[in-house]
């Protein structure tokens, strides 16, 4: 529900652009990004050249590529390429987090259902976004996007509860984005790409300080 909420308000703003309950279904079910999304629509609205909308969607999502290379860890050794294609094109947030908390290697089949069922409530609730323009007063639909918030808080706390230093890493990704948010340099860019250096950064001295001992079936 909470993808369907926030899908709702991207429907909105498609509506404006011009696009069609089709065209929007489409696109999200392919997208997948709300930030992403949301520059593509805006970009759209003002007949931006494609070579802008490729850009702008490559630095703003430019953090699922970290992802990627953090999911391949959880990937069981022999796991054909294609699996391996199809898994990095269904990494959203949410889907990452859940990947990567499953116990274990993370099967295909896993990440390909609960990809399959994000897009459909994303590319859904887009189109009915488009069809229904704003019918809804807007402090109910920031109202329902709300839960999208629980979905990830959802996934942070139970390893929270298990290892103190997730806490702390936690901690520290939150006050360091929020400062670099408003720092002069960093706050001139864009979210994405402050979320990759700070991924990087940030998971990096954690790994340096608390490594973490892996077994042969890629249990920690």
């Amino acid at each position: 529900m909470g993808y369907f909420a926030v899908a709702f308000s991207l429907g909105i703003i498609a509506a404006k652009a011009g696009l069609t309950p089709a065209e929007g279904f489409f696109s999200s079910f392919f997208t997948r990004a709300s930030a992403g999304e949301y520059g593509t629509y805006t970009l759209v609205a003002v007949q931006a050249a494609y070579a802008e909308v490729v850009a702008m969607c490559l630095v703003v999502n430019l953090r699922y590529m970290l992802m990627s290379a953090a999911l391949s860890q959880k990937i069981a050794p022999g796991t054909s390429w294609l699996h391996r294609l199809l898994m990095a094109c269904c990494v959203t947030d949410e889907v990452f987090g859940i990947s990567v908390a499953h116990p274990g290697y993370t099967p295909p089949a896993y990440t390909y259902a609960a990809a399959l069922i994000s897009s459909l409530f994303w590319a859904s609730g887009c189109a009915v976004g488009i069809m229904a323009g704003s019918l809804l007063p807007q402090p109910m639909v920031t109202a329902l996007s709300m839960s999208l918030y629980g979905m990830f808080l959802a996934i942070i706390i139970p390893p929270v509860h298990e290892d103190r230093n997730v806490l702390w890493a936690l901690i520290a990704s939150f006050v360091l984005s929020g400062l670099c948010a408003v720092a002069p340099v960093t706050g001139e860019w864009s979210s994405g790409m402050r979320t990759v250096v700070l991924t990087i950064i940030i998971s990096a001295v954690a790994a340096w300080i608390k490594p973490i001992n892996v077994d042969d079936d890629g249990a920690a």
